[in-house]
């Protein structure tokens, strides 16, 4: 048989690529596999969680700016807040009434422990939106190297086999390159979306921050126009 006819007649798809490698290229494959599926299983999941995020913002500043007193929106809210934007608003609020002596007169040093107070739940969702964010980053740098390692181990094992056949015929040569070179293409399936949704989720999460950050602001900034005019 022709080395070419021979070639052709060896077993290419992924499957047969995969049984034929070696166990460590094989182990290889299995972990940059796992981590594409969790890669894309934490974007999905952290798309929905921002949107979320989003409609949420846009329904709360619809009811904090539509007049109703603030003392009634937290009572309406209760104890326990559904949303980022609430909780937020919830922790000022609790702090301020917290603030207040049984009189109506502020505890010196309340504007302070209310901004205290809402920059902590601030953090505190941030950590939230932005937990699992570094898999990806960790995926993007290193699933290529990861798939690069099952290469050259891939070929040095082709290598191998052709030392010890003593043929250098393409029907000997191309399936043990063609199971090396599977694992940098796995390597890079897992690393591209992981850096470009890496970079997408983390601005977003960004923007979100921001926008709890400037709602934060404002709202210290109608507490404190509430305490100049009392």
């Amino acid at each position: 048989m022709e080395p070419i006819q021979a070639a052709q007649a060896v077993d290419f798809s992924l499957v047969a690529l995969f049984a034929r490698a070696s166990l460590t290229v094989q182990i290889v494959m299995v972990l940059l596999v796992v981590a594409s599926f969790w890669a894309w299983a934490i974007i999905i999941q952290k798309m929905i969680a921002f949107a979320n995020a989003r409609r949420e913002a846009t329904r709360f500043d619809r009811s904090f700016w539509s007049g109703e007193p603030l003392d009634d929106l937290y009572d309406r809210l209760g104890e326990r807040p559904s949303g980022a934007s609430e909780r937020i608003f919830a922790a000022g609020m609790t702090e301020w009434r917290r603030s207040h002596r049984d009189d109506g007169r502020l505890i010196p040093g309340g504007p302070q422990r209310i901004d205290r107070a809402m920059n902590v739940a601030i953090q505190r969702e941030e950590a939230r939106l932005f937990k699992g964010l570094s898999f990806l980053a960790t995926t993007g740098s290193t699933a290529p190297f990861i798939g690069l390692f099952g290469t050259v181990w891939g070929i040095k094992t082709a290598f191998e086999g052709i030392a010890m056949t003593q043929n250098t015929s393409l029907a000997v040569v191309a399936p043990g390159i063609a199971e090396a070179l599977l694992a940098t293409a796995l390597g890079l399936l897992a690393a591209i979306p992981a850096v470009i949704f890496y970079n997408k989720l983390s601005g977003d999460a960004e923007r979100v921050v921001g926008n709890w950050e400037t709602f934060a602001d404002e709202f210290s900034t109608l507490l404190s126009r509430q305490l100049d005019e009392d």
